[in-house]
């Protein structure tokens, strides 16, 4: 399993000083700052390469840019509108230039609308630690009181329908505020966000848009760029929904195990790909995170190793961020579910054998207090999960490949 580290650029709050110090062995990056649909210039890449390849003093890191996440997928992509066809285009040109720089492993998600859905980016833990959590309640008080969506209360029973409106009352202006701000936060590390209105005018678009159109314009999508990741000896790797149930009216066509399974068989090349990401889909209950690595993980390019507590056994329900070894997913059982997929591979000798992981998320704990890093991404919160997933690989590496 190659470790890796998020790092969104110069402006990230975590240094590469400090991810070289976390002793990764690559660094997950993209360009936030081109705007989706363009082109990433050969340029743009070189100048974010040499930025991971630098320490603060000018010292070589050793560290490369080893995944990209995310490569954008535009919304007229999603919706086949607009500006679709010379955005797949440019999605392809960019898959070139990343090729050309030496970069294997591509991730992006086809969520529509919002890239992953918070209700508080900072909840206070009992210990004192914060971390990001996804309320009902509150995303119920959003949906039917601020953003007024039409059509919301077909979505809501009508106790969450009471709830929400309590909730909604007991708000001043500043919590609702801070609720809209958390719910539309948009890409991480991106420099658009959106506003309300901007929420409604997409919303208005996907209003009529079944699930199965949604999934069939993804398997267009890799239709027409999966050939030339193919010819590059990339591998894209779909991230899924977040969270993994419907939100806002808005078709979902990679929260299940059956939905991968879909998309993979539609486009039956090594080229596509998933970025299996146990925070996302650990989130539903009815997902099993070992089952899901054992059953595809031939098709597995990119992990995502992170846990969430449950607070209701529903399929839509509240939840929070937990300690990578804490929350409902059995990391362990996880963990030795690639390292089995990874001896497979060595024997097939395929030359992907060593999965790239990184340590997703984490609670803000100690200096991560007054850093005020990209929400989700702490320094020392993500160090304590990294070096947890350490002691449980190295745990079992032996049984493995004994």
């Amino acid at each position: 399993m190659q470790q890796t580290w998020r790092w969104f650029g110069p402006r990230d709050r975590v240094s590469i000083d400090d991810v070289l110090q976390a002793g990764v062995e690559g660094v997950v990056s993209a360009l936030h700052h081109v705007p989706t649909g363009a082109v990433w210039t050969p340029e743009e890449i070189a100048q974010r390469q040499r930025e991971i390849g630098t320490m603060a003093d000018g010292a070589p890191s050793g560290l490369a840019w080893a995944v990209v996440e995310s490569l954008p997928v535009s919304e007229d992509i999603k919706k086949q509108q607009g500006d679709w066809r010379a955005h797949l285009d440019a999605y392809r040109q960019s898959l070139r230039h990343l090729a050309a720089a030496g970069i294997e492993v591509v991730c992006y998600n086809f969520m529509p609308v919002l890239d992953w859905t918070r209700t508080d980016l900072a909840f206070r833990l009992p210990t004192g630690a914060t971390c990001m959590r996804f309320d009902l309640i509150d995303f119920a008080a959003f949906d039917l009181h601020i953003l007024q969506r039409p059509g919301a209360k077909e979505d809501f029973d009508d106790a969450l329908q009471a709830a929400a409106a309590k909730r909604f009352a007991g708000m001043n202006e500043a919590a609702r505020e801070a609720l809209t701000g958390n719910v539309v936060f948009g890409l991480p590390g991106a420099a658009e966000t959106m506003s309300l209105e901007d929420v409604r005018g997409h919303l208005a678009q996907y209003a009529t848009m079944p699930e199965e159109t949604l999934r069939a314009h993804l398997v267009d999508f890799l239709a027409e760029v999966v050939p030339t990741a193919e010819e590059l000896g990339l591998r894209l790797c779909c991230h899924p929904d977040d969270p993994p149930f419907p939100l806002l009216g808005l078709p979902r066509v990679m929260s299940t195990e059956a939905h991968y399974e879909t998309v993979m068989d539609a486009v039956p090349s090594a080229a596509n790909g998933i970025t299996l990401c146990s925070g996302s889909l650990g989130a539903r209950p009815d997902n099993d995170l070992p089952g899901m690595m054992e059953r595809l993980g031939d098709r597995v390019h990119f992990l995502h190793l992170r846990n969430v507590t449950r607070e209701t056994a529903d399929i839509r329900g509240s939840f929070y961020e937990a300690e990578h070894l804490g929350g409902d997913t059995d990391m362990v059982a996880l963990v030795e579910a690639v390292l089995k997929e990874e001896a497979r591979r060595r024997a097939a000798g395929r030359a992907d054998a060593s999965i790239p992981f990184r340590p997703d998320h984490g609670q803000d704990i100690l200096d991560d207090l007054g850093r005020r890093a990209q929400p989700g991404y702490p320094s020392i919160g993500r160090l304590k999960g990294l070096a947890e997933l350490r002691g449980v690989m190295r745990a079992l590496e032996p049984r493995i490949t004994a």
